[in-house]
């Protein structure tokens, strides 16, 4: 496949392109660049001849045979795949494919994006969301005015920032007047978590709800002293129970 436009070498830009590319005719590959051949992990000599469709999942095949139709006469919309390598390794793509001629030929250049570690961010954050979530929705109500909520793995800036915005509107929802923060269940303490906890202690002291931290290791209580946060404005315990006692609950033993 070669081709001079206006004396640019029309396969040595393609060979030397950056993105993985293929361009095929009537379900055969006919060529394949060295992004490719990289990306696919297989030699040239493995892939042309090949069916475009093979690298498709059986569940995708007859809408991609449509698709590759009509890219002969019209350039397709951008898709999102998965598809697989030589080595049968899956990876997620972004796939563009455009009609071109060669000679007299019709054929079709598709590029191929590797979309992986977007799609890997895209699904970590949203597990992050859903924690956000239900972390913030969390808010156990034990008795009448009194609510629970323990706070599990770890916190990070979002997940500070989102209890901050959460919470005091859902005790106010739930008409708690005294909420108990267990933080028993973090599993990394550092300057963050303590400073998260602090700032949402003073929120909820603003709206009129008191606001009793349990689980207090002595790590967390220390790192508290050298950020200069000072603990007497806040009610520690070392567990609900005791918390449930000062709210004068005797009768949770």
């Amino acid at each position: 496949m070669s081709e001079n436009i206006e004396g640019i070498d029309y396969k040595e830009v393609i060979e030397y392109a950056l993105d993985p590319l293929i361009v095929h005719t009537q379900l055969k590959i006919i060529y394949i660049n060295e992004a490719a051949e990289k990306f696919f992990r297989a030699s040239r000599d493995e892939v042309i001849g090949a069916s475009p469709l093979d690298i498709f999942k059986d569940s995708s095949k007859p809408a991609i045979t449509k698709r590759i139709s009509g890219a002969y006469n019209e350039p397709a919309e951008l898709i999102e795949e998965t598809i697989y390598r030589m080595d049968e390794t899956q990876v997620e793509v972004e796939l563009y494919c455009h009609p071109i001629k060669i000679g007299e030929t019709k054929a079709i250049q598709t590029y191929v994006k590797d979309i992986t570690e977007r799609k890997q961010q895209e699904k970590a954050q949203y597990v992050m969301n859903r924690q956000i979530d239900e972390l913030a929705s969390n808010i156990v109500p034990l008795l009448k005015g009194i609510a629970v909520l323990p706070l599990l793995g770890a916190i990070n800036q979002d997940r500070a920032e989102q209890l901050l915005e959460l919470v005091p509107a859902n005790v106010q929802e739930q008409e708690v007047r005294s909420l108990i923060i267990d933080c028993s269940g973090i599993y990394k303490i550092d300057n963050l978590v303590i400073d998260s906890l602090f700032k949402l202690s003073n929120v909820l002291k603003l709206i009129g709800v008191k606001c009793i931290i349990t689980g207090v290791r002595p790590e967390l209580a220390v790192e508290a002293v050298k950020l200069g946060i000072n603990l007497e404005n806040v009610k520690t315990f070392s567990g609900v129970k005791e918390a449930l006692y000062f709210l004068g609950l005797n009768n949770t033993k």
